[in-house]
C-alpha cells in the first residue's frame, strides 16, 4: 500500500520528538518536563572493592569468600560476587580469626597502596583482644617440650 505523506499515527495522538506518541496532544504541543529523576547509585561488584581496599591479597580469595555465603551487605548474606556495593554500605565478614565490620566511604578505580585503600573504609570492627599469655612460659628463656606442649593445648581450647 502506498503511503501518501500522511503520518501512521492513530487519530488524537501527537509524535514526540523520540518517536513515541501521546494520547490528548494535537500537533505542535510537546510533552511536559519529567520531574527530577534520581541519579543511579554508583556501586561496584563487591568482589573488585575488597581486593582494591586490600583485605584479601587476590581478587579470586575475595569471591570465594563472598561465594561461599560470608559476606553480609547491611545485614544481608549475599553469594554472589557481582554484587554491587556503594558508599554508605556496611560490610561484615571473617578475615583471618576476627570478623571484620567496614562502612563503605567511597570506590576506587584502582587498587594502590595501603594508604590509599585506608580512605576507602571506616572499620567499625571492635578492637581484638589482646592475646593471653603463654600458660607455661614466664619469659624464662627458650621454652622446653613440657612448655610447647602446655602451649599447644592451651591454643586448642582458645579455638573451640
Amino acid at each position: 500500500m502506498a503511503s501518501r505523506g500522511r503520518s501512521r499515527t492513530t487519530p488524537g495522538r501527537a509524535q514526540a520528538a523520540d518517536g513515541e506518541t501521546e494520547r490528548g496532544k494535537g500537533p505542535g504541543q510537546t510533552r511536559a518536563p519529567q520531574p527530577y529523576a534520581p541519579q543511579p547509585r554508583a556501586t561496584m561488584r563487591a568482589d573488585k572493592w575488597l581486593w582494591h581496599a586490600r583485605f584479601f591479597k587476590t581478587r579470586g580469595l575475595a569471591s570465594q569468600l563472598i561465594a561461599s555465603g560470608h559476606l553480609r551487605v547491611n545485614g544481608d548474606k549475599i553469594a554472589k560476587p557481582a554484587r554491587g556495593i556503594g558508599p554508605g554500605d556496611v560490610l561484615t565478614f571473617p578475615q583471618a580469626r576476627r570478623i571484620r565490620v567496614v562502612r563503605l566511604l567511597a570506590l576506587s578505580t584502582r587498587r594502590g597502596p595501603a594508604t590509599e585503600a585506608q580512605t576507602l573504609y571506616e572499620d567499625l570492627s571492635p578492637a581484638p583482644a589482646a592475646p593471653a599469655n603463654n600458660p607455661g612460659f614466664d619469659g624464662k628463656g627458650r621454652p622446653g617440650g613440657k612448655d610447647r606442649r602446655k602451649r599447644r593445648e592451651f591454643e586448642r581450647s582458645q579455638l573451640e
